[in-house]
């Protein structure tokens, strides 16, 4: 059973060092609110790029403006008319997914099957809202049927998003937000109105970073892309028991290794001390997660795709991340990384 939340924020780039930090610990106590809870399956962040459809700059010239006939007037508006649908805005939502086998105690307490565990879904929505409010960003409500079906319906079929926000009841049925045709290859995806590509971020920098080390990628422009970041939440217990194993297995192998005489070199004292700050973090109170990163790459022809993969790639370089295409589960892959259905690879 899954739920979503829009959710705003300012410009993260644009704070000062100091609020950065002030923010990530924030949102890692909103983290550490979804791990204690044991009921969470999962937890995703998708940030997208959509092509503007230009209603908000119509909105604000319609209120601010002054449509006086002038030749000053008749040219702002042209302007408007013509720069609002040639941009594009940044999307992010949270979605929450319950998990039935865990919370199946609480589910027959509270009345069994979906309305028991709708009942026990609506706590931790309320509770994560809470902890997003905490953090300074602004959940702007759960999204209806009808808004997820327009969301469904924007990723299969990018053409027709800009329509669909400019005429608010289009596009709302969940029976038909789905694609009309699907064609899957060894490394690509393609589906009504676009090309698709899926990658994974196989490898998370090795060394610290500033908070805002993602910004090449997220702030790529040009690209219609979507970045998910599915969060597995480990319960605390769960968490210090795989530490302890970790730690074990790392002291064990140090002994045999000194045993037959090998050194230790950089990369297993850089792995162990990775878990030591796990485990300090855990002692603080932060939560242990699973990450699994996603980037969806669509574009309207088979050649803008393999520029904007590119571009993509090597913005994942300045991060210091390593991708690779999904190859060979392209379809299944577009579905966890571009829909916010909370989903695995």
């Amino acid at each position: 059973l899954t739920v979503v939340c829009e959710v705003t924020h300012p410009a993260f780039v644009l704070l000062d060092p100091g609020e950065q930090e002030r923010r990530v610990s924030s949102w890692g106590r909103v983290l550490a609110t979804v791990c204690r809870s044991g009921r969470i399956a999962t937890l995703q962040v998708l940030e997208r790029t959509l092509p503007d459809s230009g209603t908000g700059l119509a909105e604000w010239w319609a209120t601010h403006g002054t449509p006086d006939g002038s030749w000053a007037a008749d040219t702002y508006a042209e302007l408007i008319d013509r720069a609002g649908p040639a941009g594009e805005r940044h999307a992010t939502t949270l979605s929450l997914s319950l998990d039935m086998k865990t919370s199946a105690r609480q589910i027959r307490t509270a009345g069994g099957g979906i309305r028991g565990a709708a009942a026990v879904l609506r706590q931790e929505m309320n509770t994560l809202v809470a902890a997003l409010r905490s953090a300074d960003l602004s959940p702007s409500g759960w999204l209806t049927p009808g808004q997820i079906a327009v969301m469904l319906r924007s990723a299969y079929d990018p053409a027709i998003a800009a329509t669909l926000e400019r005429h608010g009841r289009l596009g709302q049925s969940l029976a038909t937000a789905g694609p009309v045709a699907v064609t899957e290859t060894w490394g690509r995806l393609r589906t009504d109105s676009a090309h698709h590509a899926v990658l994974w971020v196989s490898e998370w920098p090795r060394s610290l970073v500033y908070p805002g080390f993602l910004s090449p990628v997220l702030l790529s422009t040009g690209i219609q892309r979507s970045f998910s970041l599915i969060c597995t939440p480990m319960r605390s217990d769960a968490a210090a028991r795989d530490i302890r194993k970790k730690k074990v297995e790392h002291i064990s192998d140090q002994a045999q290794r000194a045993k037959i005489g090998q050194i230790e070199d950089a990369s297993q004292t850089a792995e162990y001390h990775d878990v030591l700050q796990q485990e300090a973090d855990l002692t603080a109170g932060h939560g242990i997660l699973r990450y699994t990163g996603l980037i969806a790459v669509s574009a309207p022809t088979v050649e803008e795709l393999d520029a904007a993969v590119a571009a993509i790639e090597q913005a994942a370089i300045q991060a210091s991340c390593e991708t690779r295409l999904l190859v060979g589960q392209q379809a299944a892959a577009f579905t966890a990384a571009a829909l916010p259905l909370c989903r695995r690879v």
